[in-house]
């Protein structure tokens, strides 16, 4: 049978079901893939935000989409020839047959389109006038405070404090980044703001230099220092930046916007700070030369006054000539008085035969004409102006009414919110009181369990006794007691009194009977007096 007799029977699909079934055929056969190839047609971000091109290689092509999103937050963005290294999810669009790559991330590939990039920025920062000496700033000689911008487990910061300690130690803050990897870029920019948006004078004082500092590596280590963000935030530092970033052979942006490049971090340092052993030899020998100056100045002065008294007429001779001229003016004063009271008399005169009735009634009418005038010019404007107002008042009060009405719902909406949130809060808080009062009464009943199993009454209960002497405090030894005294004894079920024997020596009397015993060694000793004894009977 003919080909097209034998699918008479086939399933028929439309248009739509055959693209969808082609379009769950791709995507699960090939899912996330990673394409290399050279970036074509690509004019810039599209108006939604969604970027359009292909990538191609010598002799296939495949279209790529990188939706708004996804290019906002990518650090490498496409540009036009240059090759990368796309990773996506391979589809198709419906829409016109064909299939394409939806880009989720993107990077250059190889150094080559590195260097590329490199020098397409430099030249678009240069544009800009960011590379400029004359915007350079000249380093200060001497500063008080250091920042370090780079990382603090490195070797680049100790090598830093140790060579400004060798030169001539100052205070040094370390801003802690990451110099490698993703985020590295804006940690970095973000600390140059951050040191220069320090106040002066503040608790933490502001910088006079910064030095941005990493070791050496290779350029896609050092790729953070020639992202744009950081390239601007070292432009717009107000306060003088070195750049130390790599070795003496790693170029990269922001050396050149920076104030000054330093081929090595401790290079850095050395451009930082002056050899403090130097200043002071130099300060000395400024010392010296400024006393010899001087005084070679005093002794020159001092030859020039004595030249210039030698050469000085005498007083007498210098205030003849103005004595003279003085006697002349004061001879010519009256005359010029006189002159000048006639001149201000005859304009006196001139003046006061022009101020008649006449004259001061037309200034008076026209006064009160051109105040008439502006009375009602001003009624007329109070008029126009309380209109407006009026117009203006009436149209807040609707939207004042409706704004009130709006509020009010809102509030009771709020207030709702607000009711339902406490209760839920108050069902909370009984549970949580009620497992504290749980936990608290367990706490206590542990508690009197361990102060029964330490109290002193369980060792009363082996036959043991308690004494206490009048005040009620524990007698531990039989030396606190004295003849006669009264105590207190406590069993395991009860408490009985009893006086201590009365022919026991009194320990204190004992005591200073011992001690003054080396004084009296030569008198003859007393006779002993027997005491009759009184069996009392023992307590111990």
């Amino acid at each position: 049978m003919p080909p097209a007799e034998q699918l008479n029977n086939a399933f028929e699909f439309t248009v739509s079901e055959l693209s969808q079934s082609l379009k769950r055929t791709v995507e699960d056969t090939y899912g996330h893939v990673r394409v290399r190839g050279e970036i074509s047609g690509f004019r810039g971000a599209h108006s939604s935000g969604h970027c359009y091109f292909a990538l191609k290689d010598e002799s296939a092509k495949i279209e790529a989409v990188i939706w708004k999103g996804v290019h906002g937050r990518m650090r490498f963005k496409p540009q036009e020839g240059l090759e990368v290294i796309a990773t996506g999810k391979l589809t198709t669009y419906p829409g016109s047959s064909k299939y394409q790559i939806v880009i989720e991330a993107l990077e250059p590939a190889g150094i080559g389109a590195l260097m590329a990039l490199m020098e397409e920025r430099k030249k678009k920062l240069a544009a800009e006038g960011l590379f400029d000496e004359a915007r350079k700033q000249l380093l200060p000689w001497l500063p008080e405070v250091i920042g370090v911008v780079t990382s603090p487990t490195g070797a680049v910061i100790r090598d830093i404090l140790h060579r400004l300690e060798d030169r001539f130690p100052r205070r040094v803050l370390v801003w802690p980044v990451k110099v490698q990897g993703d985020g590295s870029a804006e940690q970095v920019a973000a600390a140059i703001r951050g040191f220069n948006a320090l106040p002066e004078g503040g608790k933490i004082p502001r910088p006079d230099v910064l030095i941005v500092a990493r070791g050496g590596g290779s350029l896609e280590d050092l790729w953070s220092f020639n992202e744009e963000i950081v390239v601007r935030a070292a432009a717009e530092s107000m306060i003088p930046l070195i750049s130390a970033v790599g070795h003496e052979t790693d170029i990269t942006l922001i050396d050149f916007v920076a104030d000054k490049r330093a081929p090595t971090p401790t290079a850095a340092a050395e451009m930082a700070v002056p050899v403090r052993g130097e200043l002071f030899v130099e300060v000395a020998d400024l010392g010296r030369r400024t006393r010899a100056y001087w005084q070679r100045a005093q002794e020159s002065r001092r030859g020039e006054l004595r030249a210039a008294a030698r050469a000085l007429p005498a007083a007498g001779d210098l205030l003849a000539i103005p004595r003279q001229r003085l006697d002349s003016a004061g001879s010519a004063l009256p005359r010029c008085l006189k002159a000048n009271t006639h001149a201000h008399f005859r304009r006196f005169t001139a003046a006061s035969s022009k101020l008649t009735l006449r004259v001061l009634h037309g200034q008076i009418s026209q006064a009160d004409h051109r105040l008439t005038v502006c009375g009602e010019r001003l009624g007329l404007s109070a008029r126009s102006l309380l209109r407006r107002r009026r117009d203006r008042f009436a149209g807040l009060e609707v939207r004042l009414r409706a704004s009130k009405l709006s509020n009010a719902q809102a509030q009771r909406n709020a207030i709702a919110r607000q009711r339902e949130r406490t209760h839920r809060l108050a069902e909370r808080a009984g549970r949580a009181l009620a497992t504290l009062l749980h936990r608290l009464d367990t706490r206590v009943e542990n508690s009197g369990k361990l102060l029964s199993a330490l109290s002193y009454r369980s060792v009363l209960a082996r036959g043991f006794a308690l004494v206490r002497d009048e005040a009620g405090h524990p007698v531990h030894a039989a030396e606190a007691i004295g003849p006669g005294a009264r105590v207190e004894i406590e069993f395991a079920d009860g408490r009985v009194g009893a006086t201590a024997d009365a022919d026991r020596a009194d320990p204190a009397a004992k005591r200073t009977a011992v001690q003054a015993k080396p004084a009296a060694q030569d008198a003859k000793p007393a006779p002993k007096r027997v005491a009759k004894k009184v069996d009392q009977g023992s307590l111990f």
